[in-house]
């Protein structure tokens, strides 16, 4: 081969491989989507679970100044 087949050869492979690492890396892009969204849901239940438990726990008690204020 000459050297500029070499160089396309190269350029080529080149090519493929950072193909291949994109392809890698938007497959693990896209599972770490799915884990957010998952601890995204989880997150705004329990905040719902909490806000429900905390009026539960403390029905008609409103924040007041302490009488020394």
């Amino acid at each position: 081969m000459t050297a500029p087949d070499d160089r396309l050869t190269t350029l080529e492979i080149r090519a493929a491989e950072q193909e291949k690492t994109i392809e890698e890396l938007s497959g693990q892009i896209a599972e770490q989507w799915k884990v957010i969204d998952r601890l995204q849901r989880k997150l705004d239940a329990l905040t719902d679970r909490f806000l429900a438990l905390e009026e539960q726990a403390a029905p008609g008690h409103e924040a007041t100044k302490p009488p020394h204020w």
